[in-house]
């Protein structure tokens, strides 16, 4: 289908084309010069002493997983109104989910007191996710995590640049994931990052980045070894020139970017504010939001004919997200029901997500705005 509006679009241009160009011209295409050069960059931005390019944001997830030690049994506390593979990267190693209510319709983020009662004795860590780039309670959850002596991991796919209190999202906990998949606010196609403040964790992701390999193939061709030992079983989770590239690039237009999501965020909410049948999540949320998505909240029942008529009018939305709790692995594996979470389950039946990135015009957001007041008229 050719959409008149799209739900998202990276910024892709000539700068990306030759930066492209200039990794294949280099003859060196595995993970080397430009990676590192893309990784301080990355560190730098944040202010964190340790950041590790990967394949994927999954492959960062799972590092995270790995690098804590998470093994068969542990439970793991997680928000279930997340991507799945925010869940799927520490049931890899084992880990029991263990599923905390968000905080409510007007923050779809998890609750820090929902956390706190689900804790155990089996209870090892929690993850965050910073839904649609608008930041986590994080000091409460930190405050409940020290109670407990729990490790923290912030899943900040949605939140590159976010801040909360003056301090970059993704720097609070103990090890944070990064993703560039192409609807993030930064792509590299494919790719990821995982970074930490704790040297303990980085000597651990690096290792396990590669094989359990003690040096890389980057370090053997400049000549700083002539062989290698394997001493963990590691993954493949490198990232490679052409994607670190393209980051590089990509983390130069950031902070422009978000300031475009900002602008035309602010407009939705302005143009949206008499709508009676719509709930807008995040108004006058704590901190510097990233404006990944943009969420609404549509009346129940009534969200696959107003995702319908969207359609119908050449406009793509999409849905954030069906809860992980609730998909048929997660049912049959750990025996979750309907009911289990029942603010999550009634906001993930009613969120809608509308098209939101930095090349939309004002006048295309009207247009969306517009459309939707049809949609909800007719619908509701």
């Amino acid at each position: 289908m050719i959409w008149r509006i799209t739900l998202a679009n990276p910024t892709i241009g000539a700068e990306e084309e030759k930066a492209a160009l200039d990794v294949l011209r280099s003859g060196w295409l595995s993970m080397g010069r430009v990676t590192e050069e893309f990784e301080s960059k990355f560190a730098s931005m944040l202010g964190v002493r340790y950041a590790f390019a990967t394949s994927s944001g999954t492959a960062a997830l799972h590092l995270a997983s790995l690098s804590l030690g998470v093994g068969p049994g542990d439970e793991v506390i997680v928000p279930s109104l997340t991507f799945v593979a925010t869940v799927n990267a520490f049931v890899y190693d084992g880990a029991v989910p263990v599923f905390a209510e968000i905080t409510g319709e007007d923050n779809l983020n998890i609750s820090p007191q929902d956390i706190e009662r689900r804790i155990t004795s089996r209870t090892k860590g929690i993850v965050v996710v910073h839904y649609a780039g608008y930041p986590v309670d994080i000091e409460s959850v930190l405050g409940v995590a020290r109670r407990h002596n729990l490790w923290v991991v912030e899943d900040a796919a949605h939140a590159p640049l976010a801040r909360l209190s003056g301090r970059f999202l993704g720097t609070f906990g103990d090890v944070a994931a990064f993703s560039f998949f192409p609807n993030k606010n930064m792509t590299t196609g494919e790719g990821g990052m995982v970074v930490t403040n704790r040297e303990d964790l980085a000597d651990r992701i690096r290792l396990f980045r590669s094989h359990g390999m003690t040096t890389l193939t980057w370090e053997r061709h400049k000549g700083h070894a002539h062989s290698y030992d394997v001493v963990a079983l590691g993954r493949n989770y490198r990232i490679d020139e052409l994607r670190s590239a393209l980051g590089l690039v990509q983390l130069r237009k950031l902070a422009e970017n978000n300031r475009k999501r900002g602008n035309l965020t602010e407009l939705y909410r302005k143009l949206l504010a008499d709508v009676d049948d719509l709930k807008v999540p995040f108004i006058g949320h704590p901190g510097e939001p990233a404006y990944h998505i943009m969420p609404v909240l549509v009346p129940l029942g009534k969200r696959k004919k107003v995702i319908d008529y969207m359609r119908r009018s050449g406009i793509q939305t999409s849905v954030h997200y069906p809860p992980v709790h609730l998909f048929t692995y997660y049912r049959e594996r750990f025996g979750f029901r309907e009911g289990a979470l029942p603010t999550t389950e009634r906001v993930a039946l009613s969120e809608l997500t509308l098209p939101l990135y930095p090349g939309m015009t004002e006048d295309d957001i009207a247009v969306v705005v517009e459309t939707l007041k049809e949609a909800l008229t007719t619908v509701c």
